[in-house]
């Protein structure tokens, strides 16, 4: 019996994509992309409450996490987010939508914004949760505050940071949602549900090459190269979006997100969530619903 839930695969270019889908058939699509470390049940105390307001809802494994895999064993294992964003549409290809809503969280966010960037014929909006947009060069500016909350990225340019995420992936995961998570006590039970997603044979390079390619520290995918040109080229966002950022986020501090609206050119809104930390779709799903289903609502009528 497998440890996952039930769920669906599609095949794309790169990958054999996992997935569980749930809503009306006809309902307005909505692909839902977990972050790290996390998996699709990171979206469970929201996406019943999605389907009930007749949303059509699919929930796909990140590259490298769960029973998503590589359809090539030669393959780069790339976390580059470019190539997050391309799995998005590519997802959607496979599952046969048109026109679709993105709700991203963390790595899920980059990968929906990458998306609506690229595809604004595609992406009808975009909810983007603990992440802003324009925080993915490895130049950025960085504040203090914010150097030492990426702890994590530095420690894995490092030989014993990669030893812990190859060794001894569970303390390490299970560290980060616990300091992620200031004001809730995750329960033990919470976390070992998602945990299997880490056992993925290629998690660890996949998260090793994201966390040292964006400051320039690994080869990058040369499969990305034009994608990368194009988001350099013009990074501007063009479908509605909603951002929604907890005011206590340990991870990305909530000013990271702030100062961003010169990169939409249509509606944008952003919303902090007072208190929450990285994870608010887990520690206070009431309220990510509520100002996710207004907003994706308003862009349906």
């Amino acid at each position: 019996m497998s440890q996952f839930h039930s769920y669906q695969s599609v095949v794309t270019p790169v990958l054999d994509i996992a997935f569980e889908e749930g809503g009306p058939r006809d309902g307005f699509p909505l692909i839902l992309v977990h972050g790290w470390p996390d998996d699709v049940r990171t979206w469970d105390s929201i996406v019943l409450q999605l389907q009930s307001a007749g949303f059509r809802t699919l929930v796909p494994y990140l590259r490298g996490v769960g029973p998503t895999r590589f359809r090539d064993p030669d393959a780069m294992r790339s976390g580059q987010l470019s190539a997050l964003g391309r799995d998005v549409l590519d997802f959607a290809d496979a599952v046969g939508l048109g026109r679709f809503g993105v709700i991203g969280h963390d790595w899920g966010a980059r990968a929906a914004y990458i998306a609506a960037c690229l595809a604004p014929d595609r992406v009808s909006c975009c909810v983007a949760i603990s992440v802003g947009w324009g925080t993915n060069s490895p130049d950025q500016p960085l504040s203090l505050r914010q150097t030492q909350n990426y702890w994590y990225h530095w420690l894995m340019t490092l030989p014993r940071g990669e030893a812990l995420v190859r060794d001894d992936r569970l303390a390490f995961t299970r560290h980060i949602w616990t300091i992620w998570n200031p004001g809730r006590m995750v329960p033990d039970e919470e976390f070992d549900v998602s945990a299997p997603s880490f056992g993925n044979p290629d998690w660890a390079d996949v998260v090793l090459h994201s966390y040292r390619v964006r400051w320039g520290l690994a080869e990058p995918d040369p499969s990305c190269a034009a994608l990368e040109d194009r988001l350099k080229a013009d990074p501007t966002i063009h479908v509605p979006t909603l951002v929604l950022h907890g005011g206590g986020d340990p991870c990305n501090d909530v000013s990271t997100s702030d100062g961003k609206d010169a990169f939409f050119r249509s509606s944008y809104q952003r919303i902090v969530l007072p208190g929450l930390g990285h994870f608010p779709q887990r520690e206070e799903p009431d309220a990510v619903l509520k100002h996710a289903t207004a907003f994706l609502q308003f862009q349906q009528s």
